[in-house]
């Protein structure tokens, strides 16, 4: 019993040597491919939210028998052409993609470094799956909201800057940080590419030392680091947008005041309210 405890411990002590005598050697290179990971993450993920906006409001443009024969002929081809782009980048994997527009461009005379081809695909494959999260927080606010907006004159590009797309971006934002999070895992995808991002670290230090297991037990540690603290910020930046936990209800006569003071607050089993006369 004490043979197999031994060679336990000797194992386990080769093993963290081996990753240390890795850090040492590519530490430098570790932190390197992560920063790419994150900033490509970052930047497909802004990019793809403005893809996605700009697609998810048009798709929801309204149109009715009443408006002339060109606008609604227009309006529907053009949600064609964007419904086959969200179909198309939502049901092939972005790691064909990488391949079909970095390789398959050079076909028709498309040339690009792999840093633009790489930003290029994170920001449209995000655009495709943010166009439907976009269409769906619209969709969701109260249409009475809507046709309040249009009772007054408002046009849909004002009812959409001022009233629902305030709203709908609220709404949305636990799912933008999900995508941020997917892109810096899925950002791995494009070391078919050549991509220097953090996994193709990986490949090219096991490559060299023979050492998959150790160098994959480091990367891990990273991107787990990495998808931790970005979720922590997110849950932050969500919590800023919520606003304080009390507030006082409007009335129609600020002298009266027949409301009120209500104050809310969050308690551990849920949620109590407070009426101050």
């Amino acid at each position: 019993m004490i043979l197999p405890e031994r060679a336990s411990d000797c194992e386990t002590v080769k093993f963290i040597n081996e990753v240390i005598r890795i850090l040492e050697i590519y530490g430098t290179s570790y932190l390197r491919g992560a920063g790419y990971t994150l900033v490509f993450a970052l930047l497909g993920t802004i990019a793809g939210c403005l893809i996605g906006f700009a697609v998810g409001i048009v798709q929801t443009i309204p149109t009715s028998e009443r408006d002339p024969k060109i606008k609604r002929y227009i309006v529907g081809f053009v949600k064609t052409i964007l419904r086959a782009y969200v179909e198309v980048f939502r049901g092939t994997p972005m790691i064909v993609q990488a391949v079909f527009i970095y390789y398959g461009g050079r076909y028709l005379g498309v040339t690009m470094d792999v840093y633009t081809a790489s930003f290029f695909v994170v920001s449209i494959n995000t655009g495709a799956y943010m166009a439907e999260t976009v269409r769906g927080g619209i969709l969701s606010i109260d249409p009475g909201q809507t046709e309040g907006c249009m009772a007054i004159g408002m046009t849909h590009f004002q009812t959409m800057l001022y009233v629902i797309f305030p709203q709908t971006l609220r709404n949305i934002i636990p799912q933008i940080g999900n995508n941020f999070i997917i892109n810096i895992k899925d950002t791995s995808v494009l070391s078919i590419i050549s991509f220097p991002d953090l996994f193709y670290v990986h490949k090219s230090v096991a490559g060299n030392m023979y050492t998959y297991f150790e160098s994959a037990t480091v990367v891990m540690a990273i991107y787990l680091t990495m998808t931790l603290i970005s979720a922590k910020l997110l849950r932050l930046w969500e919590s800023k947008l919520d606003g304080p936990d009390t507030f006082d209800l409007a009335t129609t006569d600020t002298l009266a005041h027949t409301s009120g003071l209500y104050r809310f607050t969050h308690k551990r089993r849920g949620w109590t309210n407070e009426r101050h006369t």
